[in-house]
C-alpha cells in the first residue's frame, strides 16, 4: 500500500520580520471531511504496513495482558467508619468503586460501576468520586468524548439514587462544605478549556441558580477547589507554572466568603495546608528548593510566618502532608524520592528504601487522626507495593504487592543507576534495568525513554507490560534529563526557556554513553516519549537522526510556535513561562531554532511511530498530523514512518484497559520487528 500524501496548500505565517511556510495548516479543521479521510488513510496505512506482524501483536498483547491479575482490586483505605477500594472484574474494561462499612470484611456497596456507565460510548472516564463528610452522598465526573470537559451529577449512596441536577463544563476540581448540602465546582473556558471559574451549588437547587464565587480574570492562571485533609478548610488555588494564589474559607461557614491568604507576586508558589492551630506553608520566597513555614489560623500575614524547616541546596521539598500529630514530607534528594516524618513531638526521621532506584509516593491517606502513613513503592524489578508504616515504632506491613502472573521472579531482572556526564558538565542520571544474560557488546536493543519537561520527574518504577521488551534481550532505560525536577529546583529551570536545548542535548549525551559503554549501539537503540516528550522525540530526531534505529512519539507537541501564538488553543495562555512568549522576538526565534515541525529538513531519518487522538485537548491532533506530513515529504530514507490517530480518544488514548495494554503491544510489536530486522 502507498504511503498517503496530504495536500500542499499554500499558508505563510509572519511574526517578527519573519515567514514561516506552513503548508499542512489546513489539517486543523477538526470537522472537515477531508481533514478525516486524510487521518484514516493514515490508520490504514499503519494497519497495511504493519499487517505481517498481526500474529506477534496479538502474542504480545496477550502477554502483556496474562501478566496482569485481571480481578484485582486496590486496597481498602480507611475514612470515616468507611473502608474505600475500586477493582476490576475480569474481562471488565473500566474500574468499580466500592465501599464496606466498618471492616474490610463487611459486605460490599458498589457505588459506580464505570462499565455499565460507560455502555454505548467509544470513550469514557469517571472521575474519582467527591463524597461528603457524613459519607452519605457523592458528586462524581465523567467525560465521554475526550476533551476533559466533565459533567458532574450527585449520586445518593444510601439509596442509589442519582438526582437530576447536571452540571456543566467542569473540570473535575470540586469539594463539599461541612454542611454536607453545599458544593463548590470548578469550571471551565469553552473554547480554551482553561479551568477559571469557582462555582457555589446547593444540592437540590436549579443549576441556574449556582453563584460565581472566583474568576480568575488572568488567562496565564488555572484555578482549583479542594478540602484539606483535615476538613477544617476549603481552599481555592490559582496556579500558574512559577507562581500561585490562594484563598481559604472555614468548612464550617459555606456562605462565607473566601479570604486571600497571601497575594501573588513575582515569581513566588506557595502551597498551603491545614493542621490543629496552624496553616503550614511550602514557599520558594528565596528558596529555589523551598522550605516550610506554619502561621496561626487566624494570622496568616507573611511576617508570621515561621520557618521549620529550611532551605537546603542539595535537597527540593516536593511536597507535604500533613496530619494531626505530625506531617510527611516528599523530598528528592540525589535524584530520588525521601519520606521525611516530622511529629510535632519527637525526633523526625526518613523512611529508608534501600535500592539503587525506585519511586516511592504518600498513597492514599484519607484520615487526619491516625499514626499510619499508608504509602507507595517501586523498582524497575519491584512491582507496586502498598505499605501501612508506623510513623511511631517505624514498622512497616505490607498491605499489597501488585501480582505478576506468569511465573515472574524480580531476581532475573538488573537495574542500574548510571552517572552520564552532560557536554556542560551537569551529571545526568540515567535509570536501565535488564534481564540477566543481557549482553554489553553492542549488539542489545535499548528502548530509551524520557519527558524533561514542566519539572515532572520521571522516577524508575516498576511496569509488567515492558517484561515483554526485556525478556526479547531489550534493555529499557529512563534519562533524568534537565527540564525535570529529579535533581532539584535548578533541574527545571536549566531545562526550559531560553535554556531548554539543555534538555535535548542531554538525551543525546545519555544515548551517546550508552553507545559507548556498549549498551547498545545506534543500530540497535530506540527511542520514545509522549507530549513534551514527545517534543523531545521531535528536536533529536532533528539533530541526531543517526543515532537511533527507530522512535516512538505519543501525542507530540512538535509545532510549538504555532501553538504558543494562538491563545485560543488549550493551555497555550498558561504555558509562557515553561517555552517563552513568542510574541517577544528573543523567545520567538530560540522557540523556532528548535520547534520539530519547523525544522524538518531533508535528511534520513529513523523509523518513526507518531500516535495522537482527534479529541485530544492537550496537543490538538493536527501537530503530529503536520509533522508526518512533512516528513512524509522530506526525509530521504525509506524507513518507515506510521501515524495512528485514535479516532474516539484524548490525550490520554484509549479509556478502557484492554484498549490500552493493545496500544502498549502495538508500541512493542513495533520497536521488536525493527529489532528483529524484519525491516533494517
Amino acid at each position: 500500500m502507498q504511503a498517503p500524501r496530504a495536500k500542499k496548500v499554500p499558508h505563510v505565517h509572519e511574526e517578527h520580520g519573519h515567514q514561516r511556510f506552513d503548508e499542512y495548516f489546513w489539517l486543523n479543521q477538526r470537522e472537515d471531511p477531508e481533514v478525516v479521510a486524510y487521518l484514516e488513510a493514515e490508520n490504514a496505512f499503519t494497519k497495511a504496513t504493519l499487517a505481517h506482524a498481526e500474529p506477534l501483536w496479538e502474542t504480545v498483547f496477550q502477554e502483556i495482558k496474562g501478566r496482569i491479575k485481571q480481578d484485582d482490586s486496590t486496597p481498602p483505605a480507611p475514612k470515616s467508619g468507611f473502608y474505600y477500594y475500586a477493582r476490576f472484574e475480569e474481562g471488565q474494561q473500566y474500574p468499580i468503586y466500592c465501599r464496606r462499612e466498618g471492616a474490610v470484611d463487611a459486605p460490599e456497596q458498589i457505588m459506580f460501576d464505570a462499565n455499565v456507565m460507560a455502555k454505548g460510548h467509544e470513550y469514557f472516564h469517571l472521575g474519582a468520586p467527591c463524597i461528603t463528610p457524613d459519607q452519605k452522598l457523592a458528586a462524581f465526573a465523567t467525560d465521554s468524548v475526550g476533551r476533559r470537559k466533565y459533567e458532574t451529577r450527585f449520586r445518593n449512596l444510601e439509596t442509589g439514587e442519582t438526582y437530576d441536577e447536571v452540571l456543566t463544563l467542569c473540570s473535575g476540581s470540586m469539594a463539599w462544605a461541612s454542611d454536607n448540602h453545599t458544593f463548590f465546582y470548578a469550571r471551565m473556558d469553552d473554547e480554551t478549556l482553561r479551568s477559571h471559574q469557582i462555582w457555589r451549588h446547593r444540592l437540590g437547587s436549579d443549576v441556574s441558580q449556582d453563584e460565581l464565587i472566583y474568576e480568575e480574570t488572568d488567562d496565564t492562571f488555572n484555578v482549583y477547589v479542594h478540602r484539606t485533609r483535615s476538613g477544617k478548610y476549603l481552599m481555592i488555588s490559582s496556579y500558574h507554572s512559577v507562581r500561585s494564589e490562594i484563598r481559604v474559607l472555614s468548612a464550617d461557614d459555606p456562605e462565607g466568603k473566601f479570604q486571600l491568604f497571601l497575594p501573588r507576586g513575582g515569581e513566588h508558589e506557595y502551597s498551603v495546608d491545614h493542621g490543629g492551630e496552624y496553616f503550614y506553608v511550602a514557599s520558594n520566597d528565596g528558596a529555589r528548593n523551598f522550605r516550610l513555614f506554619r502561621t496561626p489560623v487566624d494570622n496568616f500575614a507573611r511576617d508570621q510566618w515561621e520557618e521549620i524547616l529550611p532551605h537546603r541546596e542539595d535537597v527540593l521539598l516536593a511536597g507535604f502532608d500533613v496530619f494531626a500529630t505530625r506531617l510527611v514530607v516528599t523530598e528528592r534528594c540525589e535524584g530520588l524520592i525521601r519520606l521525611r516524618i516530622m511529629p510535632f513531638e519527637g525526633e523526625e526521621h526518613v523512611i529508608d528504601f534501600g535500592e539503587p532506584a525506585y519511586d516511592a509516593w504518600v498513597d492514599a491517606n484519607y484520615e487526619f487522626e491516625t499514626g499510619i502513613l499508608r504509602y507507595g513503592y517501586t523498582s524497575m524489578t519491584t512491582p507496586k507495593s502498598i505499605f501501612d508504616y508506623d510513623t511511631v515504632s517505624r514498622q512497616k506491613h505490607l498491605v499489597k504487592q501488585d501480582e505478576v502472573l506468569g511465573g515472574f521472579d524480580s531476581g532475573d531482572y538488573v537495574t542500574e543507576r548510571l552517572q552520564v556526564p552532560a557536554r556542560d558538565g551537569a551529571i545526568v542520571p540515567v535509570s536501565i534495568v535488564y534481564k540477566k544474560g543481557f549482553k554489553r557488546d553492542g549488539s542489545s536493543p535499548l528502548y530509551l525513554y524520557a519527558y524533561g519537561s514542566y519539572g515532572l520527574s520521571l522516577d524508575a518504577g516498576f511496569n509488567s507490560s515492558r517484561l515483554s521488551l526485556l525478556d526479547r534481550g531489550f534493555a529499557f532505560a529512563i534519562a533524568h534529563i534537565r527540564g525535570g525536577q529529579e535533581m532539584g529546583r535548578a533541574w527545571y529551570d536549566t531545562g526550559k526557556k531560553l535554556k531548554k536545548k539543555n534538555t535535548f542535548n542531554d538525551f543525546i549525551d545519555c544515548a551517546e554513553y550508552l553507545v559507548a559503554q556498549k549498551y547498545t549501539s545506534s543500530s540497535r537503540m530506540y527511542c520514545g516519549g509522549g507530549s513534551a516528550g514527545g517534543l523531545l522525540m521531535g528536536a533529536v530526531l532533528n539533530m541526531r537522526p543517526d543515532l537511533f534505529h527507530g522512535a516512538i512519539a505519543h501525542v507530540p507537541f512538535v509545532d510549538v510556535v504555532t501553538t504558543m501564538l494562538d491563545e485560543s488553543i488549550p493551555l497555550t495562555t498558561g504555558e509562557y513561562d515553561e517555552w517563552g512568549d513568542p510574541r517577544q522576538k528573543d523567545f520567538y526565534e530560540y522557540i523556532l531554532s528548535y520547534s520539530p515541525y519547523d525544522n524538518v529538513t531533508a535528511q534520513a531519518y529513523p523509523h518513526l511511530l507518531v500516535t495522537t487522538g482527534l479529541h485530544d485537548s492537550q496537543v490538538q491532533y493536527w501537530e503530529p498530523a503536520k509533522w508526518v506530513a512533512r516528513l512524509r515529504d522530506l526525509s530521504t530514507s525509506d524507513n518507515r514512518l506510521l501515524m495512528k490517530t485514535n479516532m474516539g480518544a484524548g490525550h490520554g488514548g484509549a479509556s478502557g484497559r484492554y484498549e490500552r495494554y493493545r496500544e502498549v503491544a502495538l508500541d512493542y510489536v513495533f520497536l521488536i520487528d525493527l529489532a528483529s530486522g524484519a525491516s533494517a
